[in-house]
């Protein structure tokens, strides 16, 4: 275990929890994604991923990438089957397409014809027959060919949601500007709170649970004298639940960040409101069937990868009751962006190879919208564990102050700080992270929030000097749910879990009774089926 800014622990947890975290290290290793160079496999450099052209050695899960002549093979795990239309790994029954070499270039809709085709609000697929305007760039194949989803860019979608219009858009329900950089009602800059958003991403267990227990630790308080709470964004593989429930109970916000964080990252851009729904609504039963965090309690989620699912994602969002999303990056801007509603076209460009960003409207979303950090060689970064290396610690907290000052000296915007907890194993890191964060707290005018309480400032903006009474940052409502229950187990169950959807053994911890198999997609509640 490391030691980062204190140790919480009793010895005989340690010996405990290191036994379970052995067991979950062995299998991690032994599942990561299967690549190789093939030099026996034809290259088919069309930009896409291709079964073996070579029928008598062709199966259904793997597949290969020519780049620059040199062809990579990858294989599907768990028992899925490559689909070569959607480009992800999905499960047997749903891949249709096993004889299927390569990906053709779908036909085009007939959009711009000398004489209208259909009537009023429908639109033509290929074939010529008409179907609603709606049913355009959906993600469902409503033409048979899906020359429907073709013409579906940020700038083409015939559904493409309108401009910003302010005098529409107002707050609680709805917020937007023309730039995105546009504070909410306030005018003057210096009397709104500079908020500073803490998040993580990934599996909580015993790897990373004594760095969140040391990181919020009891001395740092914002100015109204309760903690301060981050958002962890939990997917389920190697997730210890009592640990989750400790901190959902310790005030912390909990998020969905999916169950199986899958590879290739693709899969995630071109997964079907049905994958998401599965991924996402299937993480949140999760957490709270073995977690005891209230379905309602779970109200965001990120994308595995920062790979948005287009307007499938949100079309989901929308039907199961996520009320915001944090997995679009803005592109580098000074000063910095605000978060927005999806009511109107999102105001910045869609940032990444191959992204797919909503174009459609989708009122009431929220959008916490990643901003890049500036590293001192000028490199842009949104999460912190991927900027490059700055080499020592005065150089690693001089990259934190310089782009704090970005918003702080600007227009304020939330500054956020996004992480994967493996950032932390360097002492560097730490040590210019503690410097940094305790200047920040000794600031009279920084708070640390959690998403849903930004959120929740943005619906009802508040200035600094009436701040300290901002109701849904006040820790003492004897209406929080929190404190309605119990609290988390000292001693969990720890299940040894086995499905049909997975390879080998898993290991989970609950303080709620084992189930009968390991949680998974189809099968939140690890049921007998």
């Amino acid at each position: 275990m490391r030691k980062m800014f204190g140790n919480s622990f009793s010895n005989w947890t340690l010996v405990v929890l290191s036994v379970i975290a052995a067991w979950f290290v062995d299998f991690s290793e032994a599942h990561k994604l299967s690549k190789r160079k093939a030099s026996d496999v034809a290259c088919v450099e069309n930009g896409k991923y291709y079964r073996n052209p070579d029928v008598s050695k062709k199966n259904c899960f793997t597949y290969y990438f020519c780049l620059g002549g040199t062809v990579f093979e990858y294989s599907c795990s768990g028992g899925l089957m490559f689909d070569i239309k959607q480009q992800i790994c999905n499960f047997e029954d749903q891949v249709k397409n096993c004889n299927v070499n390569a990906e053709t270039t779908s036909p085009r809709p007939r959009l711009n014809t000398l004489e209208p085709i259909c009537p009023p609000e429908q639109l033509a697929c290929n074939g010529g027959q008409c179907i609603d305007k709606a049913k355009f760039c959906d993600g469902n194949d409503d033409c048979g060919d899906y020359s429907d989803e073709v013409v579906c860019g940020f700038s083409e979608d015939p559904n493409l949601a309108p401009a910003c219009n302010r005098t529409e858009c107002v707050i609680p329900d709805c917020f937007c500007s023309a730039g995105g950089a546009t504070p909410p009602v306030i005018k003057d800059v210096t009397t709104i709170p500079q908020m500073v958003l803490l998040t993580f991403d990934g599996a909580v267990n015993v790897q990373n649970y004594e760095l969140y227990q040391s990181i919020f630790s009891a001395n740092r308080t914002n100015k109204n004298g309760c903690p301060i709470r981050g958002t962890f964004f939990v997917s389920h593989e190697y997730t210890n639940y009592q640990f989750v429930e400790k901190i959902w109970k310790d005030g912390h916000e909990i998020a969905s960040n999916s169950i199986t964080h899958r590879q290739p990252e693709k899969w995630w851009s071109n997964a079907t409101k049905d994958d998401y729904i599965a991924e996402f609504e299937g993480e949140r039963s999760i957490l709270s069937q073995f977690a005891n965090v209230p379905m309602s309690e779970v109200k965001g989620l990120r994308v595995p990868f920062l790979k948005p699912g287009w307007n499938a994602q949100y079309n989901m969002m929308s039907e199961t009751g996520f009320l915001y999303d944090s997995s679009l990056v803005a592109p580098p801007s000074t000063p910095p962006l605000w978060p927005y509603t999806l009511d109107y076209r999102m105001p910045h460009k869609c940032i990444g190879y191959e992204q797919k960003c909503p174009s459609r409207s989708h009122p009431g979303i929220w959008e916490i919208v990643m901003n890049q950090h500036k590293t001192k060689s000028g490199y842009w970064c949104s999460m912190i564990d991927n900027c490059p290396e700055e080499g020592n610690v005065d150089r690693m907290y001089e990259f934190f102050q310089d782009n704090f000052k970005r918003y702080y000296e600007s227009n304020r915007a939330p500054f956020g700080l996004y992480f994967h907890t493996i950032w932390f194993d360097t002492d560097s890191h730490v040590k210019a992270f503690q410097r940094f964060f305790d200047d920040l707290l000794a600031m009279p005018d920084v708070w640390v929030v959690t998403n849903w309480q930004l959120i929740e400032w943005m619906r009802n903006p508040t200035p600094l000097s009436q701040i300290s009474q901002f109701k849904p940052w006040m820790c003492n409502d004897p209406n929080d749910i929190r404190k309605q229950v119990d609290p988390a187990c000292q001693i969990p169950n720890y299940c040894h879990l086995s499905s049909a959807e997975v390879l080998g053994d898993r290991y989970m911890a609950t303080c709620n009774t084992c189930p009968s198999q390991f949680p998974y997609i189809k099968n939140p509640s690890g049921s007998d089926v």
